[in-house]
């Protein structure tokens, strides 16, 4: 066989040199259960060859929507050994939402896992769709449609061939979380996900991977997001070593303190709780003393890394959002010196790196990665970049795809600038501007910079379209509600005043907003990666903006 026009599928070097070496590991209570590369691959060959006996022509489209655990794997992996191109889901999608993605993506049959509310999603599916119903895990819906996960498998017989997809073939279609609009299927084949490789050579190695074999991660983040997918699952195909999931949300920290990775990626929310616990354990002021005394330091240091999860961890890496200059620093107080990288799901994650240990370009994203080219367009100021990795364009959608990639430059979205020795900054996103009532243009990111006291926001969002100023919308963390509202007030009112002191009159906030719902992805208003919709902000909250900039109080509770 040539392998010029060929994807070297590096799994299958893998499956036989680690054949009895454990690959994926799930929780279930104090339990952990294991399979072996082997057992992975002999039960991924038996699901491709299920797989084809549904009769779907080569390059089908097959869902998968679950929770992160070893069937999603096994799943990707009989899709790909079977000439297929997957294409995964968030599993908390509404009726209405997985039915306009399983029609748009023209999705011929599709894996359903760990999901929550099954009785919504279901009416969202045809009833001539063929389902593939993963194992049920407790505290989960039972998928009571279709073939049953260790049924279907056990009566097939494993895929013999090492099946290698053309390098033009399509790997997977991922439809973005949508923060501002509804969602596009990016298109990427396996030329793209191979030029990745360029991620693990002895030159350049920002995940700090192993190449015999000896990496540890952990899977929490979902796994349809272009993130989790190059830098937990096919870095381990590429790579090798071990993959642990979480269980659930409320045994995450106990499972990552379990697993101890070698690399861990988060996006900033993740950074927070962790801060926040440490917060609840000991005061600032306390934290800082310990970690003055050098006897202590470094015993202080060791014990929270390995109470986190991250005592073992070569890389600590952020991304998917902006990360705050003054979270970052504090990490590194503590022995986590986290990593920047910046990308999207359009150019396969990979655009910019800042290592862990450069803390001399505060707010920089770093400089390019290996073959990426990025420049700033001068009049809109949005960050262009160029490479092997961007997408072949939009599923189905060829004036979007023509609108973003111009004379082979991806048009970001997002506004940046370079400084002289080529690192990026990102400032804000050219659609996030909005215009306040004098008619001047406000660039909520900018200002939301400038607040960057995480001890007490969990969230938060700067908005004022048509009113004279603009305010701020926030959520308030754990620590912030430990102490009186008077207090916090007086904490935030200060804030606000230094802020305001840096800004023009007309950007000047003029109220602070205490919302008192929590913003979560159930309720519309972050996406499944907590990246805030501003325009779901705008529609939940406009018509009360006036009477909240009128406020006689700077600080006020909805």
């Amino acid at each position: 066989m040539s392998t010029n026009n060929k994807y070297h599928f590096k799994f299958y070097d893998w499956e036989e040199k680690f054949k009895d070496k454990p690959f994926l590991r799930q929780p279930f209570g104090e339990k952990w259960e294991e399979y072996t590369w082997g057992e992975t691959g002999l039960m991924a060959r038996k699901l491709a060859t299920g797989l084809k006996s549904l009769g779907l022509p080569k390059g089908s489209h097959i869902g998968l929507m679950s929770k992160n655990c070893r069937e999603w794997i096994i799943a990707d992996l009989a899709i790909i050994m079977a000439g297929y191109v997957s294409v995964p889901f968030f599993p908390n999608l509404k009726s209405n939402e997985i039915k306009n993605l399983l029609e748009f993506g023209d999705v011929k049959a599709l894996f359903m896992g760990k999901v929550e509310d099954w009785g919504e999603i279901k009416k969202g599916i045809s009833d001539d769709m063929p389902i593939i119903a993963f194992p049920h895990y407790e505290n989960n819906s039972k998928i009571d449609k279709g073939f049953q996960w260790n049924e279907f498998i056990d009566k097939h017989d494993p895929q013999k061939e090492d099946y290698h997809p053309d390098l033009n073939d399509t790997w997977t279609i991922i439809f973005t979380s949508g923060t501002t609009g509804n969602p596009k299927g990016v298109v990427l084949d396996f030329k793209i996900n191979q030029n990745t490789d360029v991620m693990y050579t002895k030159d350049y190695n920002p995940l700090c991977v192993d190449f015999k074999g000896n990496n540890t991660f952990f899977s929490y983040l979902p796994m349809n997001h272009i993130a989790e997918r190059i830098a937990i699952e096919f870095t381990a195909f590429k790579n090798g070593g071990v993959i642990s999931f979480t269980e659930s949300i409320d045994t995450f920290v106990k499972n990552l303190s379990e697993v101890q990775p070698s690399v861990f990626f988060g996006v900033p929310r993740i950074y927070t709780k962790f801060q926040l616990g440490i917060l609840s354990k000991f005061s600032q002021k306390k934290l800082d003393v310990l970690l003055s005394i050098p006897i202590l330091s470094s015993f202080i240091k060791k014990i929270l890394k390995k109470k986190l999860g991250l005592g073992n961890a070569k890389v600590v890496v952020s991304g998917a959002a902006a990360m705050q200059v003054a979270q970052r620093n504090w990490f590194k107080k503590i022995g986590v010196n986290i990593t920047i990288g910046y990308g999207m799901t359009e150019n396969c994650a990979v655009t910019t790196q800042l290592p862990g240990s450069n803390f001399n370009k505060p707010g920089s994203v770093g400089k390019v990665q290996p073959q990426v080219e990025v420049k700033i367009d001068e009049e809109t100021e949005e960050i262009l970049m160029r490479g092997p990795y961007v997408m072949l364009g939009y599923y189905n959608d060829t004036e979007t795809t023509d609108n973003t990639i111009k004379n082979g430059w991806l048009h970001t979205g997002d506004k940046g600038k370079l400084d002289a020795d080529g690192h990026l900054y990102i400032t804000g996103r050219v659609k996030d501007t909005f215009k306040t009532s004098k008619g001047e243009f406000i660039d909520p990111a900018k200002i939301e910079a400038l607040f960057g006291e995480v001890e007490y926001f969990d969230q938060m969002c700067i908005v004022g379209f048509a009113i004279p100023q603009p305010i701020m919308l926030v959520n308030i963390s754990d620590v912030a509600k430990k102490i009186t509202k008077g207090e916090l007030q007086k904490h935030l009112s200060t804030k606000m005043e230094m802020v305001n002191s840096k800004l023009f009159n007309y950007k000047r906030v003029s109220t602070i907003v205490i919302c008192s719902d929590d913003w979560t992805p159930q309720n519309g208003i972050l996406t499944p990666t907590m990246k805030i919709k501003r325009g779901a902000v705008d529609k939940m909250y406009m018509d009360k903006y006036e009477q909240w900039h009128q406020s006689k109080e700077n600080v006020i509770w909805e």
